[in-house]
């Protein structure tokens, strides 16, 4: 167990001032910057992302103007440095994290807005090429998405476009601030999205061999499903229950009530 030193409780609302956005699916990412910059937030960003939003005149920061360091082997490097982890990960109720940016010219970051490389897709023929798979791994945005959960006391992290429109509100509700419940919620979706990340790769490892063959068997099975539906009651009228998968592509109801256990 890692022993950890008091802190001061940290506050409910934090101020949303800098953000690092870099995804691989801007579906909605223009106009969420464009609302954050309203806003008065600082952003910065990467590659395909910054590109994105310059195009749209939003202003924004590259990466390396942070790290002081240009990204490097055809993109596989351009979050991971401490510039951008220590901005992250500082408590800033934490009197020594918060002496160590400043001696280092470290800028915090508030809120982290990062989706990763479309992994099952590019993995969901038979026949994928093993250089294909990997280079379709993801490294620095679950880096920095589980980096932004770890430290949610303080930070935002955003790993779906489904919660742009709710995060603009709140700011707009609470003069640019997110709440502790707020954080704590996305913290536990980037925690869920880089889980079921993870499991697709080892899924991915376990179905194939070396030299691309299928394994008749894995030496263990990790299931991911997402909520299909609630059933009206559990095992029991008392108990509840859920039921979870794509459960559309195996049936479908014409009659009668909703499912109960």
């Amino acid at each position: 167990m890692i022993e950890v030193k008091d802190l001061p409780k940290p506050a409910d609302l934090y101020s949303v001032r800098r953000a690092l956005i870099s995804v691989f699916d801007k579906t909605g990412v223009v106009d969420f910057a464009a609302a954050l910059h309203k806003r008065g937030v600082e952003l910065i960003s990467t590659g395909g992302t910054a590109r994105a939003l310059r195009d749209a005149d939003i202003p924004v920061r590259d990466v390396s103007d942070i790290t002081g360091f240009p990204e490097i082997l055809s993109g596989r490097v351009k979050t991971l440095h401490p510039s951008v982890h220590g901005g992250v990960l500082a408590r800033r109720t934490d009197e020594a994290d918060l002496e160590q940016l400043k001696s280092h010219g470290i800028p915090e970051i508030d809120l982290v807005v990062v989706n990763l490389y479309p992994f099952e897709q590019a993995t969901a023929a038979a026949d994928v090429a093993a250089s294909v798979a990997v280079e379709n791994i993801d490294i620095g945005g679950p880096t920095m998405g589980r980096a932004a959960a770890k430290n949610y006391f303080f930070v935002g992290v955003v790993t779906s476009p489904d919660d742009y429109r709710d995060i603009v509100a709140e700011l707009e509700r609470n003069d640019g601030k997110l709440s502790m419940n707020t954080r704590r919620v996305l913290a536990k979706k980037a925690f869920s999205h880089t889980a079921h990340y993870d499991a697709a790769i080892c899924g991915y490892f376990e179905r194939s061999s070396q030299n691309g063959a299928h394994d008749t068997a894995r030496e263990s099975l990790k299931l991911d499903l997402p909520l299909a539906q609630r059933t009206r009651y559990g095992e029991n009228p008392h108990q509840t229950a859920a039921l979870y998968g794509s459960t559309s592509e195996f049936y479908e109801q014409l009659h009668g009530k909703e499912l109960s256990f």
